[in-house]
């Protein structure tokens, strides 16, 4: 009996630095799971990649040259042709700004570039099947500080067209819980809790998780430490 081979997540390195690029190519190298298929030395590169090569994961500097990873971010999001294609965006803490922008504008989530290995490995795996990389504390105490930048919290209308359970399972995505975590918290399955989550996405337009995280902030639904 022959066992089929797991399909690797792909990966798009873009970064203006080669040494960066060769220092997370020969960490993702090594990850049977993981396949750099390109790389690119700027926003413009990265978006032709991404074109070309539809990646599941574009790991994505923010300062590059001719377009930087904002833009480029930004025209990745609103290609329907790569609505397959997860930005993950690579920053540093003097660039905080930058990052709500970015996840704003459609990024599935960011890391630090002195991140530790395994986290590098496990944010590709998380952003490549649909999660945000909202668990590690870092990522959650910076959103939660964007959050208490909003200071006139406009709800979409789109907020009208989920249920209660909708809203309250949307409000617990926004805390960062999992979906075991809100299945625990409301007394629920893992698989209804998972289907909850798919309508909201489905009912707001959203890409991942993260998109129903910035949602959950600027509509006032949630704010940083409401869950306790």
């Amino acid at each position: 009996m022959t066992t089929s081979t797991p399909t690797p997540i792909t990966v798009v390195l873009a970064d203006d630095q080669r040494l960066v690029r060769a220092g997370f190519r020969s960490i993702l190298d090594d990850e049977d799971d993981i396949e750099v298929v390109g790389e690119a030395s700027n926003g413009t590169e990265a978006v032709q990649l991404a074109r070309e090569l539809l990646p599941d994961v574009v790991l994505m500097d923010i300062r590059m040259p001719e377009e930087d990873g904002l833009a480029a971010t930004r025209r990745i999001i609103e290609d329907e042709r790569l609505s397959g294609v997860k930005v993950v965006i690579l920053t540093t803490f003097d660039m905080d700004d930058y990052v709500y922008s970015a996840l704003h504008a459609g990024a599935s989530g960011f890391l630090v570039k002195d991140t530790e290995p395994m986290e590098l490995l496990h944010g590709i795996r998380v952003c490549a099947r649909g999660d945000a990389l909202i668990a590690p504390k870092v990522t959650r105490r910076l959103i939660a500080e964007f959050a208490n930048r909003v200071r006139h919290p406009d709800p979409s209308p789109r907020l009208n067209t989920l249920t209660e359970r909708e809203r309250e399972v949307l409000g617990l995505v926004g805390a960062g819980l999992t979906n075991d975590e809100i299945a625990r918290r409301l007394v629920l399955s893992p698989a209804t809790a998972k289907t909850h989550v798919s309508r909201i996405m489905s009912k707001l337009g959203a890409r991942d998780r993260t998109q129903l995280v910035i949602t959950a902030y600027e509509s006032g639904m949630i704010t940083p430490g409401w869950l306790s």
